[in-house]
């Protein structure tokens, strides 16, 4: 039985990371994955401190995803209408984009979503197309970085969490 919760924790470990590059919560799947195997062995090899620092990771991941997003399009003049309409847009991009090219459309879709959204509210407001287009340059710089940065949270999360199982 250990065996195979290692290979699920190992298995969605790995499908986690993978989700940041459609947009969706991987670090949450990692942390479900994490207190699943804690609870398994009776919280013996991962300790509830390890499953709370793993939660804040989570939520620091969360928080500077939607930080660097914003920090992004305010960089480049971004209006707060041109955000909303990276995210919005950023949604529709991933969903249209996921039945192609065996569901890395969606990663496309996603950022491609999230300039084009940008890029029209600015434009709706009348900017003009090259301050329209700098925006949406900067959301999907935010965009990209924040996806980066949640990676990187999220390998480490599955490394505290190997190494405390194997170290108890």
């Amino acid at each position: 039985m250990e065996i195979f919760l290692l290979i699920l924790f190992f298995l969605f470990s790995i499908a986690g990371i993978m989700s940041h590059f459609f947009g969706l919560p991987g670090n949450w799947l990692i942390l479900g994955i994490s207190l699943l195997l804690a609870w398994s062995g009776h919280f013996d090899k991962i300790e509830l401190t390890t499953l709370v620092i793993l939660l804040v990771l989570t939520l620091l991941g969360e928080l500077i995803e939607f930080l660097l997003g914003i920090i992004g399009a305010k960089k480049y003049e971004a209006s707060n209408r041109a955000i909303v309409g990276s995210i919005i847009f950023g949604i529709i991009g991933a969903i249209l984009g996921a039945p192609f090219f065996l569901g890395i459309g969606s990663i496309i879709g996603a950022f491609a979503g999230a300039f084009a959204g940008a890029v029209l509210f600015e434009l709706f407001q009348g900017k003009k197309i090259q301050q329209a287009v700098s925006s949406g340059w900067g959301t999907l710089l935010g965009r990209v970085g924040g996806s980066f940065a949640k990676i990187f949270i999220g390998i480490v999360m599955v490394i505290i969490t190997l190494s405390s199982y194997f170290n108890n």
